[in-house]
C-alpha cells in the first residue's frame, strides 16, 4: 500500500502540480472547462514534452491504488488516495485543471498524434479518478468535463474530423430535391480556402502506426468510462447519462467487429475485444437502476439504437441523413438488433412497451428507398419474433392502422413488413391472452386486410408493390399463406366492397405540414375505418383492371400477380384471363411489354402441356417480333429461339419426345392451324434469323426427319420459312413428299400450302423435266377446282415461281399460257352458269366461289388474257344475266349501284366474292376502275348486303393505292361508312382509312377529319377505343397540328352551322350532313366528349392560340354582328362559351402547378421531381402573366360588347357568358375591377357572382363536415375466422411518457366514391381544414376538432403540439361516449389520477380574436 502511494506520487511529478499557480486553476474552473486556458510558455513546453508512457504509468499507479483502496475499504486505518494527495501537498483541484489542459488540447482539429494520445490518456485518468470513492466529496466531478472526456474518443479519432470526412453518403429521401444554391466567392477567398484545405489535409494525415496508438488510447478511455459506470452512479446526472448513450451509439461505428457478439456472457471490461462491443456493454450498463429510472433509460437507449437500425445519422437538430449501406453499416445494424433482442430476453416485461415503440418508430421514420425499406422490414421481423402473441397481435393492429396512413412511404413500408412477417411461423390464437386481438394473429389477416387492401391505393407505387408482393406470397412455403390468397379469389367471397366505394391514402399533401424537429418518441394508435373484403369475382375483375392501369409500374406488378395466380391454379386458366397477358405484350410502355413477355414465358414453363397457355404464349410473343422497340424484338426472338428452334432434334423411330420437344411441336402445330394469322410475324422472325445464319445443315436435316411424323404440319411450316434462305436442301425427300401429297386424297390444307411454298423456293434448283412434271401437277390441281381458296392462292404463286426465269418476256409468255388457260376454263364455267336459264338453279355455291376466286388470282399474272367477256361475266355475277346487259356494255351509268340492277338469284356469298374479283380486274385495267368506281360508291350508299358493302370498302381502298388521283374523289363516300349501321363495316372502314392516311395516299381534306371525330362517340366502345388509338398513336404523329387546325371548325360542323364565312364550307351531300350531324341538345354530351378529347391532347401553345383564334373568328363575328343571334347562332355562341369554360381549356402549366401532386407527399419526391416542380412554377408565373395580358387586351373588350348586345337582345346566352366569366375570373378574383375598368356594372356583377359561388362552396363544405363529424363511429366487427379487422371509431389521445408518433389516418371524408381509374373521378376529394393551435408535447390532426372547444384540466402539466405533421393518437382503453368524438384527451406526465376533473373550457377561436 505504501509502495503504491509512493509510486502514485512519483507518477504525478511530470504534471508539475506544485508549480501551477492557484489563480490559473481558479480561472480554469471558472471557465467551466469550456475552453483551454494556456499556462506560461515554460510550463507548457514541459507538459507538452510528456509522452504517453508517463500517462500510462500514472494510469497504472492510480488503478493499483484504486484497487488497493477498494480491497482495504472495510479495514481501519486504510489510507485513501485523497489523503495521499493531501499529505504530499497536491491539490485535487489543480490535478483536474491540468488534466483538462491535455483533454482540451486533443480536441483541436489541428492536434497532432501525441496531443491526441495525451488527451485520451488524461481523460482516462480523470475518469478513473472520478470512479474512486470520495471523488464527489473532493470535488473531482464536473459535468462538463465528464461529458468532454467521454466524447473524446470520437473527436480524437482522425476519420471523424477534417473535410475529407464530409462524404457521408446519400442524403435522406426527405432532403432529396432540395438543392442549395452555390455560394460564390471571389478568387482571393477561394485561394485561401484551398490553402486551408491543403494545410488541414496535411495535418490530418496519419500513418498506420499513429492510428494504432490513437486506437489503443481510445480503448483505454472507453474501458475507463465503463469502469466509471460500474462504480459511479449517474442517477442524479440525467444529462450526463443521456450524453453517454449518445457517445456509445456513435462508437458502435468505430471499427468493424470480427465474429459475433455475445451480449449474454458477463465479462470483465478488459476482455472486451472491440470498441463497438464495449459500447454495447456501456449501453447495457446505462440501463441499470443506479443510473436513473430504468424505463426512462431504456427509452433513451432504444431511441439511440433506432437510428442505428434505420442506418441513419441523426444530429442534434434537423433531419437524419442516410448512411451508405456498406457491409460495416449493415453489420452494426445487425448487432444493434441482436442487442435489443438480448435486452428483451433479459428484462422481459419491463422492455416490451419500449420494443413496441421502437417498432413503431422504425415504421414511421422509414424512407422510400427500397434498400432501406428491405433492411427495415427485416429488422421489424426479427424484433417481433421476440414478442409474445398478445404483444405481437397488438403490434399487428397498430400496423393495420399504420397501413392507412396518408403518407405514401408508410403504406409502402407496411407491405414490406407484412411480407417479412408472412415468412415467420403463424401464431396460435390460443396463445393470445386478449380475445379481441386473436383475429390479428393469422397470416390470413395480414394478406387480406393489409396486403391486398393496398391494391386500391391512390399511389401507383403502393399499388404496384402490393400486387408484386401478392404474387410473391404464393411462392412462400406456408400453406396458410397460400390458402389465404386462394380465399381472396375463391367462389366463397364475403361481403363485396366495390372499388368505387373506397379510396385509400387520399389526403392532400396540403393537409400535412412536415416538421421533423417536433417528432416525439411516443406511442400512438389510429382507429380503423373500413373493411377490405371483396368477393372473388370483384377481386379478379379488379386485378384485370389493374393490368390496364394508366401507370406502367402498376401494370407490370399486376401482370406478375396474375401469372402467379394462374401458375398456382388460384384462378381458372381461361382464355379471357390469358388474353390479358397476351395483350400486354403490345403495351405502349416498353418495360411492360418486356414484363409481359417474361410472364407468358414463365407461365409456359410452368404449364407446358396446357393448350390455352400455349395459345396465349403465341399470341403474345410472335407479334412482338415486329415491335418498334428493338429490345422487345430481341426478347421475343430469344424466346422463340429457345422454345422452338433449339428443340428441333433428329426424329427417332420410337417417337419419344421430351417435354420441351413436345411443347415445341405443339406450338408449331397451333401456328400451322389455328393461328395462321400469325404467319406474317413468324416470317419476320425467320428473315432476321437468316441474316444471323442460324439455319445450319444439321438443323435442316433434323427438320426434314420430322416431315413424315405425326407433327409433320409443324415441320413443313418451319421448312417453308427456311427453304428460301437455305443453299442446300434434300430435294429428293421434298419431291417425294410432293408426290405423296398429289396422290393423296386426304390433304391437310395448311401442310399443303407449306409444301407448295417449299416447292416454289426450290424451283430454281430443279431440272426442266421435274419442273414440267410439277407444273402439270399444279395445272391439274387447279383445273379440278377441288382446292380450297387458300391452296388456290398458294398453287398459283408456286406456278409463278416455276415460270420465273431471267428473261422477263419468256416468263410472261409462260404465265399467259398457263394462267390464260385457267382463265378460259373459269370463263367457260361462269358462262355456263350465268348464260343458262336454269344455271342458277343448279348452282354449286362453293364451286362458283372457287372459279371466281381463281379468275381474280390468275388475272393478276396475265392481265392480257382477261377479255371483255370475262369482265362482263364477272359483272353479271353482281347484276343480272349478260343478255340483259347489252345496253350497259359501253358504260355503266353512275347512278345505278350494283344492287339496283335487275336482281339475280345468286347468293350473297357469291356476290361478295364477285366484288373482290371485279376489284382485282380493276387493279390491272385503269379503264375498268374508272368505269366501276361510281358503281362501287353508289353501292356503299344504298346497298343492303353487309358482305358486299364490306368488300366494296376493301376494294376501293386498294384501288386508292393504285389509282390515288382517281379514287380521291370518292374518299367522302368511303368515309361515310364510318357511320354505317353495321359495326363490322365501321371498323373495317376505320382500319383501311387509317392505313391510307399513314401512307399518305389520302389527305385530311374536306369532311374526313370530322368523320373520324364522330367515331370517337361510336356506340360500340371497342370501335371508339380503336379510333382513339388510331388518332393518337398512328395519325397525330404524322401531323401534330391536326387537332388544333380543325378544332374551331368542329364547333360549326357538328352543329350543322354554315353561315360563317370561313368554316364548314366544303362540299358535302345532304345525306352526309344528316348522317354526321350532332346538332341538338340530345347530342350535346357527344359533342363535348369530342371537344374534351381534342383539348386534352393540345399543347399549352395550342390552347393559348386556339383561345385567341376563337376570340377573333367566333366572338368577334357575333360582337360585330357578322353572325346573327338567331336560334342557330345563339346555340353556337352558347357552345363557344361552354367550351371556353372547360377545365381542359386551361393551360396545363398553370393548372398542374395549382393542383400539385395529389395523394403524394412532397417529402417523398426525388430531386428530378422537385426540379420539375420548380420549373413548372416558374413557367406558370410567366405563362399566367402572358395569358392575363392577352385576356385583358383581346377578350375583355369582346366580352363587354357581347354582354351589351345580349342584353339588348335579351338572349339566354347571357347566362353562359356570365358562367364563363365566373370560371375564368377565379384565378383573378382580386383583379376584377382592373380587368373590367371599362364596364363597372359588369365588374360588380362578376364580383357578386364570384362571392355567391364562394359562399355556396363554403356551405357545401360545412354540410359535408357536419355529415362527417356527426357520426364518426363504426361498428366493431367480430373477430371471425375470416380475420376481418376490428372496426372502431376514432378514440381520444391518451399519451404517456413514452409514445410513438403516428401518421395521419385517412378520415372518412377521404373515402369518396371514385371509379377504377384515378383519372376518371366523379368528384374531387374534399378535405376539412381547421385552425391550427400550437401548444406542446403531443399532437393532433387537422380537422379533428371542428365544432368543439379544446379544453385541458386545471393543474395538469401537459405539453401539446398541434399542426406538426403528426396525427392523432387514439387509445384502446374502452369505448368513448358518442359526444366525445371531437375532444382531445391528454394524460399528464404524472400517473393519471382516477375520477373526473374540473375542465377549463375556452374556445380557440375566442383566443385568436383576443390575439388579433
Amino acid at each position: 500500500m505504501i509502495q503504491n502511494n509512493m509510486d502514485f506520487v512519483s507518477a504525478l511529478r511530470f504534471l508539475k502540480l506544485k508549480e501551477i499557480p492557484d489563480a490559473w486553476v481558479d480561472e480554469v474552473w471558472d471557465l467551466e472547462f469550456t475552453e483551454r486556458k494556456p499556462l506560461d510558455d515554460t510550463t507548457e513546453e514541459e507538459l507538452a514534452a510528456c509522452g504517453d508512457k508517463t500517462f500510462r504509468t500514472l494510469y497504472q499507479c492510480l488503478l493499483a491504488h484504486a484497487i488497493d483502496q477498494q480491497q482495504s475499504a472495510g479495514r481501519d486505518g486504510a489510507q485513501t488516495i485523497w489523503a495521499t494527495l493531501g499529505e504530499n501537498g497536491l491539490s485535487v483541484k489543480s490535478l483536474v485543471a491540468v488534466l483538462s489542459v491535455f483533454v482540451l488540447a486533443g480536441k483541436a482539429k489541428g492536434a497532432n498524434v501525441q496531443q491526441r494520445v495525451n488527451s485520451l490518456h488524461a481523460a482516462s485518468v480523470y475518469l478513473l479518478l472520478l470512479g474512486i470513492p470520495g471523488s464527489i466529496a473532493n470535488k473531482v466531478f464536473h459535468e462538463v468535463l465528464l461529458d468532454t472526456c467521454a466524447d473524446l474518443a470520437s473527436q480524437c479519432w482522425p476519420q471523424d474530423s477534417g473535410k475529407k470526412r464530409k462524404k457521408d453518403g446519400p442524403k435522406s429521401s426527405q432532403a432529396e430535391g432540395k438543392r442549395s444554391k452555390p455560394q460564390w466567392k471571389d478568387p482571393h477567398e477561394m485561394e485561401m480556402d484551398e490553402a486551408e484545405e491543403e494545410e488541414e489535409e496535411e495535418e490530418l494525415h496519419f500513418n498506420g502506426q499513429d492510428l494504432m496508438k490513437i486506437r489503443d488510447s481510445v480503448v483505454l478511455l472507453v474501458q475507463s468510462l465503463l469502469g466509471l459506470l460500474q462504480s459511479f452512479p449517474l442517477k442524479d446526472q440525467p444529462q450526463s447519462a443521456s450524453n453517454c448513450m449518445h457517445i456509445f451509439s456513435k462508437l458502435l461505428y468505430f471499427e468493424p467487429v470480427i465474429g459475433e457478439l455475445n451480449f449474454a456472457a458477463v465479462q470483465h471490461i478488459t476482455r472486451l475485444r472491440s470498441v463497438p462491443e464495449m459500447a454495447f456493454y456501456g449501453l447495457q450498463l446505462l440501463c441499470l437502476p443506479k443510473h436513473g429510472d430504468q424505463k426512462e433509460s431504456l427509452r433513451r437507449v432504444f431511441h439511440q439504437l433506432l437510428y442505428v437500425i434505420l442506418m441513419m445519422k441523426k444530429g442534434n437538430r434537423g433531419k437524419p441523413s442516410l448512411l451508405v449501406p456498406s457491409q460495416a453499416i449493415l453489420s452494426t445494424r445487425d448487432q444493434a438488433i441482436h442487442f435489443v433482442c438480448h435486452l428483451v430476453n433479459e428484462l422481459k416485461e419491463l422492455v416490451l412497451p419500449f420494443l413496441q415503440i421502437l417498432l413503431q418508430h422504425i415504421c414511421f421514420q422509414m424512407v422510400e428507398k427500397s434498400e432501406f425499406r428491405s433492411h427495415g422490414a427485416q429488422a421489424v421481423g426479427m424484433l417481433t419474433s421476440q414478442m409474445e402473441s398478445t404483444d405481437y397481435a397488438s403490434f399487428i393492429k397498430w400496423l393495420f392502422n399504420f397501413s392507412r396512413s396518408s403518407k405514401m412511404v408508410h403504406r409502402l413500408f407496411s407491405i414490406d413488413v407484412v411480407m417479412v412477417l408472412l415468412e415467420q411461423p403463424e401464431r396460435v390464437p390460443e396463445e393470445c391472452q386478449d380475445p379481441e386481438l386473436t383475429c390479428f394473429l393469422p397470416h390470413k389477416f395480414l394478406i387480406q386486410s393489409l396486403l391486398f387492401a393496398r391494391r386500391m391505393d391512390n399511389s401507383p407505387t403502393v399499388q404496384s408493390h402490393a400486387l408484386a408482393c401478392l404474387a410473391h406470397c404464393l411462392e412462400l412455403s406456408s400453406l396458410n399463406v397460400t390458402q389465404a390468397v386462394h380465399n381472396l379469389f375463391s367462389a366463397t367471397g364475403t361481403q363485396t366492397v366495390l372499388e368505387s366505394e373506397i379510396t385509400e391514402g387520399s389526403l392532400s399533401s396540403q393537409q400535412t405540414q412536415k416538421t421533423f424537429r417536433t417528432l416525439p418518441f411516443r406511442t400512438v394508435e389510429i382507429s380503423t375505418t373500413d373493411s377490405s373484403s371483396c368477393d372473388a369475382k370483384e377481386n379478379l375483375a379488379l386485378l384485370l383492371r389493374r393490368v390496364e392501369d394508366s401507370k406502367s409500374n402498376v401494370r407490370k406488378s399486376a401482370l406478375q400477380a396474375l401469372v402467379s395466380l394462374l401458375r398456382h391454379n388460384v384462378i381458372p386458366m381461361s382464355m379471357e384471363n390469358l388474353a390479358t397477358l397476351s395483350e400486354r405484350c403490345r403495351d405502349p410502355a416498353v418495360s411492360v411489354k418486356k414484363k409481359a413477355l417474361q410472364c407468358v414465358g414463365e407461365l409456359l414453363n410452368a404449364k407446358p402441356q396446357c393448350s390455352v397457355v400455349q395459345k396465349a404464349w403465341l399470341q403474345g410473343v410472335v407479334p412482338a417480333v415486329v415491335d418498334s422497340e428493338s429490345s422487345v424484338q430481341d426478347k421475343a426472338l430469344e424466346a422463340l429461339d429457345q422454345v422452338l428452334l433449339s428443340q428441333i432434334k433428329p426424329y427417332s423411330g420410337s417417337g419419344h419426345l421430351n417435354a420441351s420437344q413436345r411443347l415445341a411441336w405443339d406450338l408449331l402445330g397451333l401456328l400451322s392451324n389455328e393461328y395462321q394469322n400469325l404467319s406474317r410475324y413468324f416470317s419476320r422472325a425467320f428473315t432476321i434469323w437468316c441474316k444471323q445464319n442460324k439455319f445450319t445443315l444439321t438443323f435442316i436435316t433434323n427438320l426434314i426427319s420430322h416431315t413424315e411424323a405425326e407433327h409433320a404440319a409443324g415441320a413443313w411450316l418451319l421448312l417453308s420459312k427456311v427453304a428460301a434462305s437455305s443453299l442446300k436442301l434434300p430435294y429428293g425427300k421434298i419431291l417425294d413428299a410432293w408426290d405423296n401429297m398429289v396422290n393423296s386424297k386426304d390433304i391437310n390444307l395448311t401442310t399443303c400450302c407449306h409444301i407448295l411454298c417449299v416447292m416454289g423456293d426450290i424451283a430454281s434448283h430443279l431440272n426442266k423435266d421435274t419442273k414440267d412434271r410439277i407444273v402439270n401437277d399444279l395445272m391439274s390441281w387447279l383445273k379440278s377446282f377441288t382446292l380450297s381458296l387458300e391452296v388456290i392462292c398458294a398453287a398459283v404463286e408456286t406456278l409463278h415461281q416455276f415460270c420465273r426465269s431471267d428473261d422477263v418476256k419468256q416468263t410472261q409468255v409462260f404465265l399467259n399460257q398457263h394462267c390464260g388457260e385457267l382463265v378460259s376454263v373459269c370463263e367457260a364455267y361462269l358462262a355456263g352458269i350465268i348464260l343458262s336459264e336454269k344455271g342458277a338453279q343448279n348452282l354449286n355455291e362453293k364451286l362458283m366461289v372457287k372459279h371466281l376466286h381463281t379468275v381474280g388470282v390468275v388475272s393478276l399474272h396475265c392481265p392480257a388474257k382477261v377479255s371483255e367477256r370475262t369482265v362482263l361475266l364477272v359483272e353479271s355475277v353482281l347484276t343480272t344475266h349478260s343478255d340483259k346487259l347489252a345496253e350497259y356494255q359501253e358504260e355503266l351509268p353512275n347512278s345505278l349501284p350494283l344492287s339496283q340492277f335487275k336482281t339475280n338469284s345468286l347468293p350473297t356469298k357469291v356476290r361478295a366474292h364477285g366484288v373482290i374479283t371485279l376489284g382485282k380486274l380493276c387493279l390491272q385495267h385503269e379503264d375498268l376502275a374508272q368505269k366501276y368506281l361510281p358503281v362501287f360508291a353508289k353501292e356503299l350508299e344504298v346497298g343492303t348486303e353487309v358482305a358486299v358493302r364490306n368488300n366494296v370498302v376493301v376494294i376501293m381502298c386498294d384501288l386508292c393505292v393504285r389509282y390515288t388521283n382517281i379514287v380521291d374523289h370518292y374518299i367522302p363516300n368511303i368515309s361515310a361508312c364510318l357511320r354505317d349501321n353495321e359495326a363490322v363495316i365501321r371498323k373495317q372502314t376505320l382500319i383501311m382509312l387509317t392505313n391510307l392516311l399513314q401512307e399518305e395516299f389520302v389527305k385530311w381534306k374536306g369532311s374526313l377529319f370530322f368523320h373520324f371525330m364522330v367515331v370517337l362517340v361510336d356506340p360500340v366502345p371497342a370501335i371508339a377505343s380503336l379510333c382513339e388509338y388510331c388518332l393518337l398513336h398512328l395519325l397525330q404523329k404524322k401531323n401534330p397540328e391536326m387537332f388544333s387546325q380543325h378544332f374551331i371548325e368542329c364547333i360549326f360542323y357538328f352543329n350543322s352551322y354554315s353561315n360563317h364565312k370561313c368554316y364548314n364550307k366544303f362540299p358535302q351531300s345532304e345525306r352526309e350532313k344528316v348522317r354526321f350531324s350532332l346538332k341538338g341538345a340530345q347530342h350535346r354530351d357527344k359533342r363535348f366528349r369530342i371537344y374534351r378529347f381534342l383539348l386534352e391532347h393540345f399543347t399549352d401553345t395550342q390552347r393559348f392560340n386556339i383561345t385567341n383564334k376563337i376570340n377573333q373568328t367566333v366572338l368577334a363575328c357575333f360582337a360585330d354582328e357578322e353572325l346573327l343571334l338567331d336560334a342557330d347562332g345563339a346555340e353556337i355562341l352558347s357552345e363557344t362559351f361552354n367550351i371556353l369554360s372547360l377545365k381542359e381549356m386551361k393551360l396545363q402549366a398553370i393548372s398542374t402547378t395549382e393542383g400539385g401532386a395529389a395523394g403524394e407527399d412532397p417529402e417523398e419526391e426525388n430531386m428530378a421531381t422537385m426540379a420539375k416542380a420548380v420549373l413548372q412554377a416558374a413557367q406558370s408565373k410567366v405563362v399566367s402573366q402572358v395569358q392575363k395580358k392577352a385576356f385583358i387586351e383581346n377578350t375583355v373588350p369582346l366580352i363587354i360588347s357581347l354582354k351589351s348586345l345580349l342584353e339588348q337582345k335579351r338572349s339566354p346566352v347571357l347566362r353562359d357568358l356570365m358562367a364563363y366569366l365566373q370560371t375564368t375570373m377565379q384565378d383573378y378574383r382580386n383583379e376584377v375591377k382592373e380587368f373590367f375598368s371599362g364596364d363597372e356594372q359588369l365588374a360588380a356583377e362578376v364580383e357578386f357572382a364570384l362571392k355567391t359561388a364562394e359562399k355556396d362552396r363554403e356551405m357545401e363544405e360545412q354540410m359535408d363536415n357536419c355529415s362527417l363529424t356527426g357520426d364518426t363511429r363504426t361498428p366493431t366487427a367480430q373477430c371471425s375466422v375470416q380475420g376481418s379487422p376490428v372496426r372502431s371509431r376514432p378514440r381520444p389521445l391518451l399519451p404517456f411518457s413514452f409514445a410513438t408518433p403516428q401518421p395521419r389516418p385517412n378520415p372518412p371524408s377521404a373515402r369518396l366514391a371514385h371509379t377504377d381509374s384515378r383519372v376518371r373521378r366523379s368528384r374531387q376529394e374534399e378535405h376539412v381544414q381547421s385552425k391550427s393551435i400550437t401548444l406542446d408535447r403531443t399532437v393532433m390532426p387537422k380537422g379533428a376538432v371542428n365544432d368543439r372547444a379544446i379544453s385541458t384540466p386545471k393543474g395538469v402539466n401537459v405539453n401539446l403540439t398541434f399542426d406538426e405533421g403528426v396525427s392523432a393518437i387514439f387509445s384502446d382503453r374502452g369505448t368513448s361516449l358518442d359526444g366525445e368524438t371531437s375532444v382531445l384527451h391528454v394524460q399528464s406526465n404524472e400517473q393519471q389520477a382516477p375520477g373526473l376533473r374540473q375542465w377549463n373550457v375556452q374556445s380557440p377561436l375566442r383566443q385568436k380574436k383576443k390575439i388579433t
